[in-house]
């Protein structure tokens, strides 16, 4: 009977070959470490910048102003058209794609977008109120006035802009199949947006007065004027868990009235040192008509550039 000479621990076949090519993904797995080209460095990197901490502008006048840091909060309320949907304050939150988020540091454009349970400012929840020309900063927005919104996204070097376009069979929102809202850098009046009072008996009378911080306002799209809403009962399986989808439409009741998932706020830093937001305080700013006599005073309709930005690029 012949004698096996092979144990469990002797290679077969081209062993010379696999040694050399086992060294050889070493060798580039060790460089790409070094040069921080791996997956999971990639992956860590874009993390790390979405959820980077930010600063909101904080409002001494109680204004939003071009250049300000905010958040777009859709407020919490019942959802009475469904049984399952996200409660709480909904902040709106760009989404990568969660495949191409896995392969790459960068942003991939367009980008997604959704609505999150978040009330802290980090670098995907962060925009910036930006005027449509881009030449006037630190001047009020007014109600009915061109706007645009950009976010960084945690990046030093890079501005997306908040946009939609009118829905086809190839473009449209992955839920609910209507008018789609995303993230591009082009800069077109795509890009452009109005904030409108959400009272429509009194949105005539606040149209060119100042737009208030921390109040509740319509966000609407100019090109197609269709308001921006948020789908809290219809989910997203994003990045970063499961969140809501973010949408164009503007959905009236029985009154003609915009409903509640079509309300946000521009909410700002809180000057306070005990919370990062206006949000958590416990009473929000009265939303009546006393801030519409406020608003009306003359230094505030007659303010110098006050319509500076309202022309379309």
């Amino acid at each position: 009977m012949a004698q096996n000479l092979y144990g469990p621990g002797v290679r077969m076949g081209n062993w010379n070959e696999d040694v050399y090519l086992e060294e050889e993904l070493m060798k580039d797995f060790l460089a790409k470490k070094d040069k921080g080209q791996l997956l999971i460095q990639r992956n860590r990197r874009l993390k790390e910048n979405l959820l980077r901490p930010m600063q909101l502008s904080i409002s001494e006048d109680g204004y939003i102003r071009y250049g300000d840091k905010v958040m777009l909060v859709n407020p919490d309320h019942p959802e009475t058209e469904a049984d399952l949907f996200l409660g709480g304050d909904l902040s709106l939150c760009m989404t990568p794609d969660e495949i191409k988020a896995h392969l790459s540091d960068e942003l991939e454009v367009p980008c997604g977008l959704s609505a999150a349970q978040t009330k802290i400012p980090v670098g995907r929840n962060t925009f910036t109120v930006l005027c449509t020309a881009g030449e006037v900063t630190g001047q009020v927005l007014r109600y009915g006035q061109n706007f645009r919104l950009g976010i960084a996204g945690g990046f030093a070097d890079r501005m997306l802009y908040l946009s939609s376009d009118h829905r086809t069979l190839m473009k449209s929102s992955k839920r609910s199949w209507l008018q789609e809202v995303y993230l591009t850098d082009e800069d077109s009046y795509l890009n452009c947006w109005q904030a409108a009072f959400p009272d429509p008996q009194l949105r005539l009378e606040y149209e060119g007065f100042p737009v208030l911080a921390n109040a509740k306002l319509l966000i609407n799209h100019c090109h197609t004027n269709r308001g921006l809403v948020a789908h809290r009962h219809l989910f997203l399986s994003t990045y970063f868990g499961k969140e809501a989808e973010v949408a164009v439409h503007t959905y009236l009741d029985s009154h003609r009235v915009e409903k509640p998932k079509n309300h946000w706020m521009l909410v700002t830093g809180n000057p306070g040192k005990d919370s990062s937001t206006m949000l958590d305080l416990s009473k929000r700013p009265a939303e009546d008509t006393r801030v519409l006599e406020h608003v009306a005073e003359p230094e505030a309709r007659n303010a110098p550039g006050a319509h500076a930005c309202t022309r379309p690029m």
